[in-house]
């Protein structure tokens, strides 16, 4: 194309032009998506109920959300690996939210930083012109002038330039006019091909919403309640001291058994804390009190668990709906100690969503 032009007597300044457009064209949609990433994350931090506010509020939908599905593979997903479940539920939910909001929400955003860009990189042109002219430079003064101005902007320097003439270049309005054209050509271009499935893919992998989301809160995720394996609620700004959750549950989720039995225990941290009882950690010999747990040392000393005799309806739902499979994944059962008392069998599970709300 840019042979014929010089066929058909197309100026330097016009061949330059479009060299410089065309040598845009990948920074110029790798900064619109993800600066329609950015908009994208932070309007979900704000509006979408599951991905705003704490982590707590995170759980509290995760639960509501396994509740609805009663998968259990899921819930042990869940229980085992908390870090990589939370980290599937927010892409999940990104996913749903760009599909759902896409041609009302998504592309405007779009859009509008295409014409942002593109007023960006034509102001930088002209503001280069106008420097050339006060400078009486050449083309290189300009490109250096241009580059420098979008440093910030867009993933572009002059050696991207390099080898291509310009040294008879001197009609810098030409220049501009040219650009202007050919960046409308190149914005329409890059919009035409925005959609759902192509956005995951142009866009860099550390800029997605789903990963800036997850990205600030996923340090302590892997901190989880040394007896229950509940995970630390606090997000790294407000983590200073021990970790704490607002829900923990009966060991038995996490596999515990009353000593020298096969019985899995229905012993939920808050009430085993309240209690004159002992347990022994990781399997050995030794024993501590319960409400001296930090004796234990390691991570039983990392945990604030409050001595609490309530106990949320949850877990107990969830013991009884999934006994069976809770038993045939860890080869014991909820006899003896661990018999399931028959008032956990009264709650519904609309109830036990219900009190979520209560306690998160």
């Amino acid at each position: 194309i840019i042979f014929q032009k010089y066929c058909h007597g197309a100026t330097s300044a016009a061949i330059f032009g479009e060299i410089i457009c065309q040598k845009l064209k990948d920074p110029i949609e790798q900064s619109v998506y993800k600066n329609t990433a950015r908009d994208l994350t932070d309007e979900m931090r704000s509006n979408c109920e599951s991905l705003n506010g704490s982590r707590s509020n995170q759980e509290k939908h995760i639960l509501k959300t396994l509740a609805e599905e009663e998968d259990f593979d899921k819930y042990m997903n869940y229980i085992r690996n908390p870090r990589d479940h939370f980290k599937s539920f927010i892409r999940d939910e990104v996913s749903q939210y760009i599909n759902n909001q896409f041609s009302v929400n998504v592309l405007p955003k779009m859009e509008e930083n295409i014409k942002l860009m593109q007023q960006t990189i034509m102001k930088a042109a002209h503001e280069s012109t106008k420097h050339v002219q006060v400078k009486r430079g050449d083309a290189g003064l300009w490109l250096k002038s241009f580059t420098q101005q979008l440093s910030d902007e867009l993933i572009f320097s002059e050696k991207d330039l390099s080898g291509v003439k310009h040294d008879d270049v001197d009609d810098f309005n030409l220049l501009e006019d040219v650009m202007r054209q050919e960046l409308t050509d190149i914005m329409s271009d890059i919009s035409s091909r925005f959609n759902t499935e192509t956005f995951p893919v142009k866009l860099d992998y550390k800029f997605r919403p789903d990963e800036l989301l997850i990205e600030p809160n996923s340090t302590d995720r892997g901190d989880q309640c040394p007896f229950c394996k509940a995970i630390c609620t606090n997000t790294i700004e407000n983590h200073d001291g021990d970790h704490s959750v607002a829900i923990h549950r009966n060991l038995g989720l996490n596999g515990w058994i009353y000593s020298r039995t096969t019985n899995l225990s229905i012993t939920i941290c808050t009430s085993g804390v309240a209690s004159d009882r002992f347990f022994y950690p990781d399997d050995s010999d030794d024993k501590f009190p319960w409400r001296e747990y930090r004796r234990a040392g390691g991570v039983y000393a990392d945990w604030s668990i409050t001595p609490d005799i309530s106990e949320l309806p949850y877990w107990k739902w969830f013991v009884c709906r999934f006994q069976e499979d809770l038993e045939k994944y860890y080869n014991n059962t909820f006899d003896g100690h661990g018999k399931i008392p028959d008032n956990w069998r009264t709650y519904s599970k609309h109830e036990a969503v219900e009190t979520l709300e209560k306690y998160i």
